[in-house]
């Protein structure tokens, strides 16, 4: 009788729990529809918007991401804010030229060396200008104060007594040889003595006193003298066939183009 009591009750629930079902209202409650503002198109899902007739359905968001990766790598990145503080400075204009520095390049006693260091400093240095000069090691010439020869020894002991009462004591009559008759007034080791003792006899009223230089003098050495904005050294004159490269005021040098002709 209990058990009969409890399938009755069982069936009596689930005919209510089935009666609530059937008499729920099945519509959702409406969400309250909200405008954007204006000259703002209203936001729609994909499945929304109906694909035109033979467009073919847009690729997926999985599908179009790797494009926009690639697109964003490869634009080139413009410095703003703090990346701008870091980014490299403006190219300085360039310094001005460095003064020019003067140089004597030499000494050439081959003609060929000349040609070809003239011809490869033309192109590099500012001016360029050939003057030859006495060797360095050359032997010191000395130089002789004399009269040439006089007619016979009478005449040239009367020009010597004229010379002595002029005041100058240094001289020789040549007794013998080309040179019979003449006389020496004074043997000199440099140019310059024999020039001035050479003037004074000359003051002295004696205009044909003559001052020579004894032995033969020594073939002239060239040098190239330049004036270059790149500073020169040992090793550049070796390569030109050039013993010495010496630095030299720029003041003394010509200033004639590197162009110039000798």
């Amino acid at each position: 009788m209990l058990a009969r009591s409890l399938i009755v009750l069982l069936v009596v629930l689930n005919l209510g729990v089935a009666a609530w079902w059937m008499a729920r209202d099945e519509t959702a409650p409406a969400v309250a529809s909200v405008e954007p503002p204006a000259g703002v198109a209203r936001l729609q899902l994909l499945r929304e918007v109906a694909p035109a007739e033979g467009a073919t359905s847009p690729p997926s968001v999985a599908a179009a991401a790797p494009a926009a990766i690639a697109r964003e790598s490869s634009a080139p990145e413009s410095p703003t804010g703090a990346d701008a503080s870091r980014a490299d400075p403006p190219v300085a204009p360039a310094a001005t030229q460095a003064p020019l520095q003067c140089y004597a390049i030499g000494p050439f006693s081959d003609a060929g060396k000349l040609a070809a260091a003239r011809g490869q400093l033309q192109a590099r240095v500012a001016r360029l200008s050939i003057r030859e000069a006495a060797p360095a090691n050359a032997a010191r010439r000395e130089w002789r104060v004399w009269l040439p020869p006089q007619a016979d020894r009478a005449a040239a002991q009367a020009l010597v007594d004229r010379i002595t009462a002029a005041g100058f004591s240094d001289y020789y009559i040549v007794a013998a040889g080309e040179e019979a008759n003449s006389i020496a007034l004074g043997l000199y080791g440099s140019e310059e003595p024999a020039r001035r003792h050479q003037a004074a006899l000359r003051a002295a009223g004696f205009t044909e006193v003559r001052a020579d230089a004894l032995g033969e003098a020594p073939s002239p050495v060239t040098w190239i003298d330049v004036a270059s904005a790149m500073p020169l050294a040992a090793a550049d004159g070796n390569a030109l066939g050039a013993e010495r490269v010496d630095a030299v005021d720029c003041a003394t040098l010509p200033a004639a183009p590197a162009t110039a002709s000798r």
